[in-house]
């Protein structure tokens, strides 16, 4: 069974795209879901404008098939007008 990789992405939306970039974040959710590619869940800090999108792969196969997809490129393209990444970790692997 191929393992599951965990990734983590904090960023803040640019000002007066909030609206448009968590509208975008979800809809790359969906897409990612959709296409089994990975199961993501979103967080927003109370005390800031950061968000986080905890993404779990389901497997290295997967990441790379999405990383070539041309439907997900659009989303990633399209967050880079509407969003400041402020750190991304990408490859975490559970411990047995």
């Amino acid at each position: 069974m191929p393992q599951e990789i965990l990734s983590l992405a904090i960023f803040e939306p640019l000002e007066g795209t909030e609206a448009e970039a968590l509208e975008t974040i979800r809809g790359l959710m969906t897409l990612l879901a959709e296409k089994r590619y990975s199961h993501d869940v979103l967080y927003h800090d109370q005390n800031s404008s950061r968000y986080m999108v905890v993404r779990r792969w389901a497997s290295e196969e997967a990441r790379q098939e999405a990383h070539e997809d041309p439907d997900v490129h659009a989303y990633w393209a399209r967050l880079g007008h509407l969003i400041k990444t402020e750190k991304i970790y990408e490859s975490y692997q559970k411990l047995s």
